[in-house]
């Protein structure tokens, strides 16, 4: 079986510490991961090394909707997050599993995503448009400085 991967680079204007912790509290992941179009809800998340999480994203227009869950691999805070995915519809097999490295630049984080064991049937093209959608997402998250 033929598998994709994506390679995305960043540099966010924020902690690498605000970065992990958005990988890690489900509320903030189900708001920023979802790219457009697609809301998202986590069951559950025990960020650990070990841990699981399993979560799903709905479609807004058609109202389908597709789960996936994994295992924490690799934790570092504020360095590194290595962390699997498995779909829960047979019909989109194999493992994939997702790098993130987080470093501490002049202006930011400079963040690297790798994700590597896409299924075939899902295009690579659209994996990119996904997380260049949801890295957004996830600057609105975490570059404002709010206070108190």
């Amino acid at each position: 079986m033929t598998t994709g991967t994506v390679k995305l680079h960043r540099v966010l204007r924020t902690t690498p510490e605000k970065i992990y912790r958005a990988f890690l509290d489900a509320d903030a992941f189900a708001r920023w991961l979802p790219p457009n179009g697609f809301t998202g809800k986590v069951q559950h998340l025990d960020g650990k090394v070990g841990g699981t999480y399993q979560m799903s994203f709905t479609n807004f227009t058609s109202g389908h909707t597709h789960s996936f869950g994994g295992t924490y691999r690799e934790l570092v805070p504020g360095e590194r997050i290595r962390y699997t995915a498995r779909f829960d519809d047979a019909n989109l097999p194999g493992e994939m599993q997702s790098t993130i490295t987080l470093k501490q630049v002049s202006c930011g984080t400079e963040m690297s995503v790798v994700q590597e064991g896409i299924p075939e049937m899902i295009p690579t093209d659209a994996c990119y448009l996904g997380w260049q959608e949801s890295l957004l997402h996830l600057a609105n998250l975490v570059e404002p400085e709010i206070p108190g």
